[in-house]
């Protein structure tokens, strides 16, 4: 099996539960990681052979433009995108980390791991 990573992808959106978290937005680091068995040998150095780290880029940045009240929900999405995107993939997780939330007190950041394994 081939692991492809994309990891700390930033990005300023508007998720949150609260409307003034919609309303003033904040950073969120994504990291995804997909794993596969792949169709051709890659001697070929295709690209057409790996999950294009690129394309994972492009459509977690699409996901993230589409404010939601749970970023559970955000990564659902970011999953279910990929694997239309690359059917063959046997695992996925995606985590997404939300920099410095709106807390009484100091917080480094909040998470959530989304993890899909085809059975």
């Amino acid at each position: 099996m081939i692991t492809v990573a994309l990891r700390g992808a930033e990005f300023f959106a508007r998720h949150g539960f609260y409307p003034e978290e919609q309303l003033l937005g904040c950073k969120f680091l994504v990291d995804i990681v997909v794993g596969f068995v792949p169709a051709e040998e890659l001697k070929k150095d295709s690209l057409a052979n790996t999950v294009n780290y690129e394309q994972l880029y492009h459509i977690a940045c699409i996901q993230m433009q589409h404010p939601r009240k749970l970023i559970e929900t955000l990564g659902q999405a970011i999953i279910d995108d990929i694997k239309n995107e690359y059917p063959y993939i046997e695992t996925a997780e995606v985590m997404i980390r939300k920099m410095h939330p709106p807390m009484p007190g100091m917080v480094d950041h909040t998470s959530v791991t989304i993890t899909y394994t085809k059975s």
